[in-house]
């Protein structure tokens, strides 16, 4: 993408996929609501008031400040890097993978006050954190980081 303009367009549509899935489960569950979907998955709605993996949501509350202010500061360098590194496919899918997910999140901790999760995957009783379409953007987006960090090569 010759401008770098194509990757934000990307990124509009996953922050556009996240908000308009948490607000159809907003609007269709109710907070801990339970639904079956298939064995091994369910809906929830549950909310996120820390980071990844509810990482520091009993804080206290100084932590909605400060993931958003870490949002915007990472949103701003992921820019810049997009557009310098335009040309960079791999590179440059991931930044805005990234990117998308971290603003949709961000809208959640600025509009609501935390995250809306609502994907919710266990086996045999043991459930891993609820999580959300900007919450998969992120991780593939550091997993695409990743496999890039090792295609490149190494300098002297």
């Amino acid at each position: 993408m010759r401008n770098g303009w194509g990757w934000l367009v990307l990124s509009v549509v996953i922050v556009l996929l996240d908000q308009l899935s948490k607000q159809w489960v907003l609007q269709s569950l109710v907070f801990g609501e339970v639904i079956a979907v298939m064995p091994s998955f369910n809906l929830v709605l549950a909310y996120n008031s820390g980071a990844a993996f509810s990482f520091l949501a009993g804080a206290g509350g100084w932590q909605r400040g400060f993931f958003s202010g870490v949002a915007v500061v990472a949103a701003v360098v992921i820019v810049y890097l997009l557009r310098k590194h335009r040309g960079e496919r791999l590179f440059s899918l991931a930044l805005a993978m990234i990117l998308g997910g971290a603003i949709g999140n961000l809208m959640d901790r600025i509009l609501l006050g935390h995250v809306v999760d609502f994907l919710d995957f266990y086996v045999q009783g043991y459930h891993w954190p609820a999580f959300n379409v900007a919450d998969m953007a992120i991780t593939g987006g550091a997993g695409l980081l990743i496999w890039d960090s090792f295609k490149k090569p190494a300098k002297p």
